[in-house]
């Protein structure tokens, strides 16, 4: 109990003291700089991610011109990668210095932000020589290495020249320069030795290893240990069922020669042989670009029947054999009727018949209809059909470019005999998996014998439907009796509810009618209410420009008259007196003015009043002693206008020159009246200083001369015009309509009479 009791304070003390050290421990090696290529490739992923700083002096192994900038290069201890993205980049052979911080790289630890120097140059360093072993595990990437292998392809891609080697079983690529004295169709089937830097291709989100290239950088890295005939085809033949047995004299990754009539070919990607004994498959060459010749030979379309010659490697598919990286010739021999053999499930078992052309039969089982590619034409469909035979079950495919109408037509169930490619799949102990055949056309199937219709799925399916029916009816029945029996207490409900209903209908109907009486009232006091709220509001604006323009405009001439005493009084006493005469006059004339306005300005129905001296006597009252000159001319006939007509326009003559005397200093204002049949206009201008309408002082500033011209005029039925500017004067034009409606009043009578109601 007492040592339990003490390790647990132990425990965190070390704990404590650990997450102290590792920030020191983690600060240290931050602190230190890395000076060869393997100390670089030793951090781990999380240590190299830190940015440790690098200071490395190499030989550039590797450095391509389309990398960016990018290169390889090797010290004393080994390879690594620098990701130097600038546009200047070094040659291979160059003695470089680079400085930078390290990376965890797409694979392996890298140099990345590096700076470089050439110190010189320098032989490159010695090829370690690797097995196909150690070069697929992926650990030499960015080491120089040494390895010997067989070529199986080789293509001119712009300034290089790329090879495919086969080496222990494993394929994998090389790079190097172009050496112009080499044929590369003598290159197939050599077996070389090269020098070079391994560069790991990867899977970028998940860092895997891919594959491998290697990088040769020098035609010297390039030897031929063992050169091929000029001719492949000038070779002995070898049967097809010879090509995976025994032969004492057999060169590894030699290339062979055979020859068969052809069964079926997959262009681009694979065709089969049969001759005399047994069937091959024979893939294609991956690329068709080492020669004029072989292209064509490559790209040359064969039909079944026709008689071929092929130089190929042989090889081992799923414990199979096969011709792999093969070219192909057409013979001169004539086509042969190709036919297939038949075939046994047992003969099958025994890895007989692989790449022949044999007939099964069997009972369709299952069938399914997949796109499995694309093609110029459109999508590949592949239809598959799935076949029994005893308790042996394989399959025959057919790709074609549409839907394959006839094959998914063919009624599940039925016995067919199916004639095709067979392909034969086996484990490691040679027991065979799996049989598939090609289809060369869908009508290499035909059907022998259609299903019966009493099959277990259509007995299924009978069975199915007649229970669906049972139940559907029980259910029915039962849903109809509970239907009945909600229905007649519904229907008791029902009556119940209507009569409910009607009652209220009834009393809803009775109530409308009483609130249609009620809001009719309301309704009629509401627009008494406003008719005599439009009338009184009438008044009052009626009232308003009353006043203004008789009062104010007396008031104004008073104030003139009195001016003039004022002025006069001392150095003209009898001239004072006679102004102080008119002011008294102005006076008597004010008040008999607000009577006449407060009694509602009587009626002149019995008056004769002329509006031209009307405006001239106004006028001149208004302007006397002002030294402004009264000009009055009238046009056009003069037709008779209504009292209010007659009013208005008197008023908003006066209000004109009381403006005139008040604000413009002007010498001359001039009256016109135009008549014409339907309207009478009234023009008041003058050549005083003038004015900006749309600046001028208004309500808000306590002056509503103008607006009452204009309120006025629309109260007419007219319209005001108001032009000036400075320093040319004022017009004020009003026109107004002067003809009778269908009552026989004019619409400023028939507005009084609104007024007045």
């Amino acid at each position: 109990m007492p040592f339990r009791s003490f390790q647990a304070p132990a425990l965190a003390l070390l704990i404590v003291l650990g997450c102290g050290f590792l920030p020191v421990m983690a600060q240290a090696q931050a602190d230190r700089t890395l000076t060869n290529a393997t100390d670089i490739l030793s951090l781990s992923d999380a240590t190299a991610e830190t940015g440790i700083p690098v200071s490395v002096e190499g030989v550039v192994t590797v450095a391509q011109p389309d990398w960016s900038g990018r290169f390889f290069m090797q010290d004393s201890s080994g390879g690594v990668f620098v990701e130097n993205k600038s546009l200047s980049q070094p040659q291979v052979g160059d003695l470089v210095k680079v400085s930078g911080v390290t990376r965890a790289g797409g694979y392996a630890p890298c140099i990345t932000k590096p700076t470089w120097k050439k110190i010189g140059t320098a032989p490159l360093p010695a090829a370690k020589p690797v097995t196909i072993e150690q070069l697929m595990s992926g650990t030499e990437d960015s080491q120089r290495i040494r390895i010997t292998g067989v070529v199986r392809d080789a293509q001119l891609n712009g300034k290089q020249l790329e090879i495919q080697l086969m080496s222990g079983g494993c394929r994998f690529k090389a790079i190097l320069p172009i050496q112009t004295n080499v044929d590369l169709q003598s290159l197939i089937g050599a077996r070389v030795t090269l020098k070079g830097t391994a560069a790991i291709s990867f899977n970028a989100p998940l860092r895997h290893f891919l594959t491998v290239t290697l990088y040769v950088p020098q035609a010297d890295d390039f030897a031929i240990q063992q050169p091929v005939p000029s001719d492949p085809f000038s070779e002995p033949l070898t049967p097809l069922n010879a090509i995976a047995k025994y032969r004492k004299d057999r060169l590894p990754g030699s290339q062979v020669h055979v020859k068969g009539i052809v069964l079926y070919q997959r262009k681009g990607e694979d065709l089969f042989l049969e001759d005399v004994d047994s069937g091959l498959r024979v893939q294609n060459k991956l690329t068709n670009s080492i020669s004029l010749q072989v292209k064509t030979k490559l790209t040359n379309s064969v039909s079944p029947g026709d008689v071929v010659e092929a130089v190929g490697f042989p090889a081992v598919e799923n414990f199979l054999p096969v011709l792999e990286d093969a070219v192909f010739r057409k013979t001169s021999e004539p086509s042969v009727k190709v036919k297939p053999h038949e075939a046994t499930v047992a003969e099958l078992q025994l890895g007989l018949h692989h790449a022949d052309y044999v007939t099964l039969k069997g009972v369709l089982v299952d069938r399914l209809a997949l796109g499995v590619g694309q093609t110029d034409g459109g999508p590949v469909i592949q239809t598959t059909m799935v076949l029994q035979s005893s308790n042996f079950v394989f399959e025959a495919e057919k790709d074609t470019l549409d839907q394959n109408e006839f094959l998914t037509s063919i009624p599940i169930g039925s016995v067919v005999e199916a004639s095709g490619i067979c392909l034969l799949d086996s484990d490691q102990d040679g027991k065979i998996k799996s049989v598939r055949l090609l289809l060369p056309t869908s009508h290499d199937v035909q059907i022998l014998q259609r299903p019966s219709w009493l099959t277990p799925r259509h007995l299924l399916a009978t069975l199915t439907i007649v229970s669906v029916i049972l139940l559907v009816a029980i259910s029915w029945s039962v849903m109809v009796s509970n239907k009945n029996s909600k229905l007649e207490s519904l229907v008791v409900e029902k009556e119940s509810a209507q009569k409910d209903l009607q009652e209220a209908h009834d009393l809803l109907e009775w109530r409308v009618q009483e609130r249609t009486k009620q809001l009719k009232i309301e309704m009629t006091a509401r627009k008494e209410s406003e008719l005599q709220f439009r009338a009184v509001l009438t008044e009052r604006t009626r009232l308003a420009q009353e006043l203004h323009d008789t009062l104010e405009q007396t008031i104004t001439g008073i104030a003139l008259q009195l001016d003039r005493v004022a002025n006069q009084f001392g150095k003209n006493p009898d001239n004072a007196s006679h102004h102080l005469k008119l002011a008294r006059n102005l006076t008597r004339q004010s008040q008999a003015e607000v009577r006449h306005s407060v009694w509602g300005l009587r009626s002149r129905a019995g008056e004769k009043f002329n509006l031209v001296n009307a405006l001239n006597v106004s006028g001149r009252q208004i302007a006397n002693d002002a030294g402004i000159q009264i000009q009055i001319q009238t046009h056009g006939e003069t037709q008779p206008l209504s009292e209010i007509a007659e009013e208005n326009l008197l008023r908003i003559g006066q209000e004109a020159i009381t403006n005139t005397v008040k604000h413009s200093s002007a010498g001359m204002v001039k009256i016109e009246l135009v008549f014409s049949p339907e309207k009478v206009a009234l023009e008041i201008s003058d050549n005083g200083k003038g004015f900006d309408p749309d600046h001028c002082a208004g309500p808000n500033e306590g002056h509503f001369g103008l607006l009452g011209i204009r309120e006025r005029a629309e109260r007419m039925g007219g319209q005001a015009a108001i032009n000036s500017s400075p320093g040319t004067g004022t017009r004020i034009r009003i026109e107004i309509p002067i003809h009778q409606n269908g009552n026989g009043h004019s619409p400023v009578d028939k507005e009084k009479h609104e007024e007045r109601v």
